[in-house]
């Protein structure tokens, strides 16, 4: 295979990646911008597994032979395993299970940089540019350690696998600094280390310098995502999709891979940012997210207030309201997705439609447990995506607005964000849902939400509460509608 053929087909690869994130970036456009970047990657791991057989180095020098006859079964077989593994967990997966096998994906991502770059260094360095490679290796193993070991943290708490509870070590932020500070002395010792110290040459100073800062990236890791209380994993989640995005352009720098280096820098741009607009939304800190300060696991940590008296509904209640209004606006939460409620809610939508009345859905940037979660249920359930908005969208329309069912929300409704600047999720940025007419709240029990904090929203004169299951109750006022 010729060098230009292979540089050609990861442009087109490349192009593809970038298109996918176009086409995910709106709901009419995402099942399309998943199929370009399937196809990207399609092109991506056969042009490479043919390069490899046939023996094009990434350089652009042709050499003779390639792989052995059995190089390319090598190459497949793993490859068809995990295909069909990966298959199979797509297959099954829930779409409430679907924020920790991401995180679980992120993990892998992290474990492969890891290997590439410990790989590469046992393998010696090139002859030209050694310090460099030596670098790009550090940094990168460095990164997939801390993928690693923090996207397992992230799926066992997002599987109730482990306590969501964050864990508070005293001084954390110090020893987070101090695993920092670590990690850049250690990569300048091993960049300036004589060749005669690293493994090529014989040496094994610079072997124990690699362990030394694995070790240190694999607790921090672990540290960093476990200081993080359960209701902040949507951050968390986007936050750690930024590092496996820049674990894979690391482990592209060491491979002299360029499509890898496209591919890990869209992926690590695109995950920071979402992470930054996560934060905005949650009203967190950008620098605290990257250093795991902040996490809640809805224990009360706000000042106990007496709101007064909340008021009860039933469904058939809720459907008189319903079926006598002109504008109804559903704004869902991480309830709905427990109850797996999204095909129910989908067909009252439908039934109030049907009746004319004016249906849309507010969606609240971190509503449920990774962005976008809300919208992925919902267009699971074939509701329109025209009716749905964001929150900046869809804010200023409440007071116009006869009825909200707020099903399975909770902080992201809260008005003391607005309200009390004492309350922990003061000044995050909510849908104003209690401007509207009425409020019907669907609700397990008046228990707090992960904040830790009680909503005076249950307890607003325009507010009533219909506790049970979110899908059995939605199912009832569809029923009483008929």
């Amino acid at each position: 295979m010729s060098y230009s053929l292979q540089a050609g087909a990861f442009i087109l690869a490349g192009l593809l990646f970038i298109l996918a994130l176009a086409g995910l970036s709106k709901h009419e456009s995402s099942k399309r911008g998943n199929i370009l970047g399937s196809v990207g990657m399609g092109v991506a791991l056969v042009v490479t597994v043919l390069a490899t057989q046939l023996g094009v180095e990434s350089g652009g020098d042709e050499v003779a032979g390639g792989l052995p006859g059995w190089g390319l079964a090598a190459i497949l077989a793993p490859m068809l395993v995990g295909a069909g593994i990966g298959v199979f967990r797509a297959l099954r997966v829930e779409m409430t299970g679907m924020p920790e096998l991401i995180a679980l994906f992120h993990s892998f991502v992290g474990l492969a940089a890891v290997l590439v770059g410990w790989v590469s260094y046992l393998e010696g360095a090139p002859e030209v540019n050694a310090g460099l490679h030596y670098g790009e290796l550090f940094i990168g193993v460095f990164i997939g350690a801390v993928t690693f070991t923090g996207s397992i943290i992230a799926y066992l708490k997002l599987s109730a696998k482990m306590k969501s509870a964050p864990l508070a070590l005293p001084h954390h932020n110090l020893i987070n600094l101090a695993a920092i500070v670590a990690f850049v002395g250690l990569t300048v010792w091993f960049v300036i280390l004589p060749d005669a110290d690293h493994v090529g040459a014989g040496g094994t100073l610079g072997l124990v310098l690699l362990s030394a800062m694995t070790l240190i990236a694999l607790l921090l890791g672990l540290h960093l995502v476990a200081a993080i209380g359960g209701g902040d994993m949507p951050v968390v989640v986007s936050m750690l999709n930024s590092y496996s995005g820049w674990a894979a352009a690391a482990a592209g720098f060491t491979l002299n891979n360029d499509l890898l280096i496209i591919t890990g820098a869209l992926v690590g741009s695109s995950g920071a940012y979402l992470s930054y607009i996560m934060c905005k939304a949650m009203n967190r800190s950008f620098i605290s997210v990257i250093m795991g300060g902040f996490g809640s696991d809805g224990a009360v940590v706000g000042e106990a207030k007496d709101y007064g008296e909340h008021r009860e509904t039933n469904a058939a209640d809720v459907a008189d309201l319903l079926v006598n209004s002109s504008s109804v606006v559903i704004a869902p939460g991480y309830g709905m997705a427990v109850a797996q409620a999204q095909g129910a809610v989908a067909d009252l939508t439908s039934k109030l439609r049907a009746k004319g009345v004016d249906v849309r859905f507010a969606i609240h940037p971190v509503a449920g447990r990774l962005p976008g979660h809300m919208n992925v249920l919902l267009a699971e359930a074939k509701v329109p995506y025209d009716i749905v908005f964001e929150m900046d969208e869809i804010n200023d329309d409440f007071p116009e607005v006869d009825v909200v069912l707020v099903i399975g929300a909770n902080d992201t409704v809260n008005p003391a964000a607005l309200d009390d600047p004492s309350s922990p999720i003061a000044g995050m940025p909510v849908l104003h849902v209690w401007e509207a007419g009425q409020v019907v709240v669907f609700k397990r029990s008046m228990a707090t939400g992960y904040a830790g904090v009680q909503n005076p929203l249950f307890f607003n004169d325009n507010s009533a509460m219909l506790f049970g299951d979110a899908k059995t109750r939605v199912e009832d006022i569809v029923h009483a509608l008929q």
